[in-house]
């Protein structure tokens, strides 16, 4: 389960420095990876995580207010939430998230961008790389088709041996995988 993952990440330790002058060491397989974040941002956020080890955790976190706060806390929670994970996976490599270029309303294309600047700011202030992918390249990657439906994505994610809840954690799920095994395979 994801709890027993994300205490599994807790305990990892990263490699000590080599001293100057000593032959590189390979990385013990555990550390073998570098951390991947793929996210499809939105109030219902898809992610999926490759930790140092190769393991790859995913789920789906909602951001959405609860009736008694201000419109600003589903951003405070995410903030909160990627040093979170960043901290679990001891430090992100690379983050990659679902560039969104059309959306259903104003109200989503306002939170998308809210969550967009929040991301690219976290990453800058960490010196993270991050890349935005477009939608049409992951559903391609995904199912050969780049206007694939929510329910062809979530059908070529199982068939793939993942059981993703929702079509956010499917097309994290997929975008971590084109960033891994297809352009993103220096990752």
């Amino acid at each position: 389960p994801l709890s027993e993952t994300i205490m599994a990440l807790a305990t990892l330790t990263p490699p000590a420095p080599l001293a100057s002058g000593s032959a590189a060491i390979p990385l013990p397989v555990a550390l073998a990876h570098r951390a991947v974040l793929a996210l499809d941002l939105g109030t219902t956020t898809g992610w999926a995580l490759r930790a140092r080890d190769g393991g790859i955790t995913s789920g789906s976190m909602t951001f959405k207010p609860s009736r008694f706060e201000g419109g600003g806390m589903r951003y405070l929670r995410f903030h909160y939430w990627l040093g979170e994970i960043a901290w679990l996976a001891h430090g992100l490599q690379r983050v990659v998230f679902e560039e969104v270029r059309a959306h259903a309303g104003t109200d989503a294309g306002h939170i998308y961008g809210g969550f967009l600047g929040l991301l690219t700011a976290w990453c800058e202030q960490r010196g993270v790389p991050y890349e935005g992918v477009p939608v049409g390249t992951i559903k391609r990657f995904a199912t050969g088709k780049g206007n694939a439906d929510k329910a062809t994505m979530i059908a070529a994610i199982r068939a793939r041996g993942f059981n993703p809840a929702d079509d956010n954690e499917a097309d994290a799920i997929a975008l971590l995988l084109w960033a891994t095994e297809s352009h993103g395979g220096h990752a």
